[in-house]
Formats: C-alpha cells, structure tokens, sequence
C-alpha cells in the first residue's frame, strides 16, 4: 500500500514538473513567436528592389488585429515602396519631403515614402492567425546592412502594441523589437537585385539569341538541302551516263 502511494505521488511530482517545463517553454517562446517582423521573398540585395512581408501574428484570445502602421526609414529612404492590394484591407500610402534628395534612374527624387497603413474593413487578422502584409520596395540603400522598420499593431479592442525598440549590438532582445530587414550583398554580375531595366536587358538579349540560334537552323537546313540535292543530281547524272552505254552496246550488238 505504502509502495502505491509512493509510485502515484511520484507520478504526480513528474507530472506537475513536466507541466511547469512544459509552460515555461511556451512562456519562452511566445514573444518570439509574436513579434512584428520583416522578411525578403527571396534575397534582398543592396542596390537593388525586393519584395518584402511584414508578418503579422495575433498574440491576443479575445480580440482581433484591425489596424497596422509601419514606419519607413528615413536614415536610408525608400523613393518606391508599391503594397499589394490585400482582401479586407484599405492600404495609405504616405510620403514625405527629404531633406536631401536622393538621385534614382539619373531622377533626382524629392519625396519618400514615411509610412504605410493597413486598416481592416472586416474582422482583420483572427487569434489563432498571422497575416501578411507584402511591398515592393527599392531602391535598397549600399551603403546598409540592414533597414529598421518601426511598427504599431492595433487590436479590435483599441490595445496598441509598439514595436518600435531597436535591438542594440550584443545586447539582449528587447520585449518589443522593431522589425528589421536583413540585406544581401550585391550580385557579382553588377545587377544590384531585380529591375525593370535589368529584365527589360535580359529580354532583348533572349529575344537576339533566339534569332540568332533560329537563322543559325535556317542556315543549317539550308546547307543539309543543298547537299542533299548535289548528291541526288550526281546519282542522276550517273544514272543517265550508265543508261547511255547500256543503250549504246545494245545498238551495236543489234546491227552486228
């Protein structure tokens, strides 16, 4: 009986255990799993344009995120940052003066973008849910290994969270980071990321290679036709000298 108790309040101390660990890791890992954040589709190269997604988790059980705001920088300002439309969102696009103009495709640009607001016209982004919000932005600074974005996440029930800390060098992450964009070294090509101009030049240049392969086979084709009549006009010829000789001895042949 005693060797009973023993095993089940055993058990039950595991138990409990396992259930505090298992809780803390939760705790753990919940604030990173909520946090704002940015990410490339693909790679952001400096010089270039990239599409990026800010990622929106909702942390909250009993509310809804309606509203996001975030904050371009203007350490390295963007001249093109285009969202994608997305259903049951209204997107505000906001510009704003530079104090230096920065010169982009030989233009000298006076304005930039300072930030862009999705609203909800719906229920928004759901507990249990994450949205994300996609832009194409550019030209990526060279000059930075990195583009902080400062974000403000608004619940249904009017809780707004700001994520607007930045993370200094070796310190810990703080409660509420901002987003921040990783970038990429240029291509060694010298093409900084994707352009319109750069896929407009790689175009031009398929299209002259496919002529160029496609006269090479008309050329091709032409020379195998050549060639193939010669040898069809010797075996003529010969055919027409042998039947001549043929024809000849048997005239002889006759008259004899």
């Amino acid at each position: 009986m005693k060797a009973s108790r023993f095993a089940s309040r055993t058990a039950c101390r595991v138990a409990a255990a396992g259930a505090a660990a298992g809780c803390t890791v939760l705790v753990l890992s919940s604030p990173a799993f909520a946090h704002v954040s940015v990410a490339a589709e693909g790679a952001a190269a400096k010089g270039g344009y990239a599409v990026v997604d800010f990622k929106v988790p909702n942390e909250r059980d009993n509310a809804s995120t309606t509203k996001l705001e975030v904050a371009f920088p203007t350490d390295h300002p963007l001249a093109s940052a285009m969202p994608e439309p997305i259903n049951g969102w209204t997107i505000q696009v906001t510009k704003a003066k530079l104090a230096k103009p920065i010169e982009l495709h030989g233009k000298q640009i006076s304005e930039a973008v300072s930030k862009i607001t999705w609203t909800a016209t719906g229920d928004g982004v759901k507990p249990g849910f994450f949205q994300k919000f996609p832009v194409s932005v550019g030209a990526l600074p060279e000059d930075a290994d990195e583009l902080v974005f400062k974000a403000i996440q608004t619940y249904s029930t009017k809780e707004v969270v700001r994520w607007i800390e930045v993370q200094g060098d070796g310190a810990e992450e703080p409660e509420n980071p901002a987003p921040v964009l990783a970038l990429t070294a240029a291509s060694e090509k010298g093409h900084h990321g994707t352009t319109a101009s750069n896929a407009a030049e790689e175009s031009d240049d398929a299209k002259a290679a496919a002529k160029t392969t496609e006269a090479a086979s008309d050329g091709d084709a032409s020379d195998t036709t050549a060639r193939v009549l010669g040898v069809v006009g010797i075996v003529v010829g010969f055919a027409g000298v042998a039947y001549g000789v043929l024809a000849g001895r048997r005239r002889t042949t006759t008259e004899a």
